[in-house]
């Protein structure tokens, strides 16, 4: 696990001191959904390919939503990472301040938003993995709208649009920790857009435009900034 940096501890905390200043295929899913499993990790940081290499694997498993989130704590630490985005260091932290004493570092599991893996520690996420399990409620995809199923819902669902590359990529890393190595990447977030809220009556939302470039889509229903993940939903 590293912590680059410019990182301090505040409140049991890590916190990152940098400012942050056509149609489609139907989904549809049971009530379980896949278990989200997000990676947050940066090319900058020397512990990261080996979590990143066991994301690259857990994309292929059934049942599993495997995100990994490129963060931008370490880019002014010799290499900039080619990924990463403010918007996803945010969902980290939100995570943190949500579940307080968690921290922040990369690499960092989360599992379906309920428990957090610091490091590469592959017995303990497959353990989580395991006994993860969501119960919320059905959703389903077709052309430009996500429809969620009445149930029971928190006081303030989030429902997120989540657009991924499922595709291997390959980065030559020339500068900083893994200067000299090339990593590859799969599942890498591209976009993370929230397009409403969901109160536990039947809701029907419109998605932002079409997928471009080969990304992936995904649906998120999380209880709140740094809650835990209600329901998911792939397309595929």
């Amino acid at each position: 696990m590293s912590v680059p940096r410019g990182i301090r501890n505040l409140g049991g905390a890590a916190v990152a001191c940098l400012a942050l200043t056509g149609a489609q295929p139907v989904v549809a899913v049971d009530q379980r959904g896949p278990v989200v499993v997000e990676l947050y990790q940066s090319q900058g940081c020397s512990d990261c390919p080996p979590a990143q290499e066991y994301l690259n694997r857990l994309a292929d498993r059934p049942g599993v939503l495997a995100l990994s989130f490129a963060v931008t704590y370490w880019d002014q630490l010799g290499w900039k990472d080619s990924f990463a985005s403010p918007r996803f260091t945010q969902r980290q932290r939100d995570y943190a301040a949500h579940n307080g004493g968690a921290g922040v570092a990369t690499p960092q599991f989360w599992i379906n938003g309920r428990e957090t893996i610091l490091g590469a520690n592959i017995p303990r996420v497959e353990t989580a993995i395991a006994k993860a399990a969501l119960a919320g409620p059905r959703i389903a995809a077709a052309g430009n709208h996500v429809t969620i199923a009445a149930g029971h819902a928190p006081a303030a669902a989030d429902v997120w649009v989540v657009r991924y590359d499922p595709r291997t990529i390959a980065v030559a890393i020339s500068a900083g920790e893994n200067g000299g190595r090339t990593i590859p990447h799969r599942d890498i977030v591209r976009e993370l857009v929230q397009i409403g809220h969901w109160n536990g009556a039947a809701e029907m939302l419109t998605l932002p435009q079409p997928v471009t470039g080969g990304l992936a889509t995904a649906i998120l229903l999380q209880d709140g900034k740094g809650g835990r993940i209600i329901a998911a939903a792939l397309a595929r």
